[in-house]
């Protein structure tokens, strides 16, 4: 099964809240995937929904020149100090800035989430957030990379390219594109939330999940898991389905890790103990 076609197992999903989607024919599910991490923060971000009704009501929806796109990177300068940007309105756009740039376009960005080490120096690399719960904003295992494509915790923001000068006078990135101010308010309030919440969020403490690993075939870093080993495409249809019909949405591919929710009840943390051991 492709992506598409697993994420269509779950069912019409009528409300998402928290860490949890509740779906029509499956009932209430723990979010896993979380979006591949846009979503790290809950689906019912009250920051972002906020300055997106705020700018809303003043009309600027037109990507027009507007201040909001330097309140967006001013905001990503606090993760990422004497960077340069560029801001792009979709995945296709920022690999058309990679093709420009002289990269290959069709290659997969390197996520120090999975564990392996940097492929290339040259390599772009995804930034996630905390991979480290003593530091959980650092740089990590993206420290090393010199051009970074930082996951942004909201499913409706631009893609961003941040790179050190140095390697713009190399490479040749072309110009940001016109984002709606819409859509750089709630981009700059979520990158905010993320500060915010790093001192929590980073930690998700869950002692049952945590001795379960011990006997388990997944491997931690920070809020990640991965599975041990690759898997065949049976094998992993298999696993996503069985952890679906136990209430949790898995990342429907395998190139994705597992993500800690920040919530999760009694109940739903023993379930998922008991399937972490059980995923053989």
């Amino acid at each position: 099964m492709s992506c598409e076609e697993l994420l269509r197992q779950i069912g019409p999903v009528l409300r998402a809240r928290d860490f949890r989607l509740y779906t029509q024919g499956r009932g209430r599910l723990v979010d896993l995937w979380q979006f591949g991490g846009a979503a790290v923060l809950g689906h019912t971000p009250s920051g972002v929904v906020r300055e997106l009704k705020n700018t809303a009501e003043r009309g600027l929806f037109t990507p027009f020149p507007h201040p909001l796109e330097k309140r967006f990177t001013k905001a990503l300068s606090q993760l990422f100090p004497d960077k340069q940007y560029r801001v792009y309105a979709d995945d296709a756009s920022l690999r058309r800035s990679l093709t420009q740039a002289g990269y290959d376009p069709e290659a997969p960005f390197w996520d120090p989430a999975l564990g392996s080490p940097l492929s290339s120096d040259a390599a772009p690399s995804l930034w996630r957030p905390f991979l480290k719960e003593d530091d959980p904003l650092s740089f990590s295992a993206s420290e090393t990379a010199p051009l970074v494509i930082p996951i942004v915790p909201w499913s409706l923001a631009p893609k961003v390219l941040v790179f050190p000068e140095s390697l713009e006078r190399v490479r040749r990135f072309p110009p940001s594109d016109s984002i709606s101010p819409v859509l750089l308010a709630g981009a700059a309030r979520s990158v905010y939330d993320l500060i915010a919440a790093a001192p929590n969020r980073g930690k998700a403490v869950f002692p049952g999940i945590q001795k379960a690993l011990v006997n388990s075939p997944w491997r931690r870093q920070g809020i990640y898991l991965n599975y041990a080993e690759p898997l065949d495409d049976a094998s992993f249809i298999r696993l996503f389905l069985d952890f679906l019909e136990s209430g949790f949405l898995l990342p429907p591919y395998q190139k994705a890790p597992l993500i800690l929710p920040g919530i999760l009840s009694p109940g739903e943390e023993a379930k998922l103990a008991a399937r972490l051991i059980n995923s053989r």
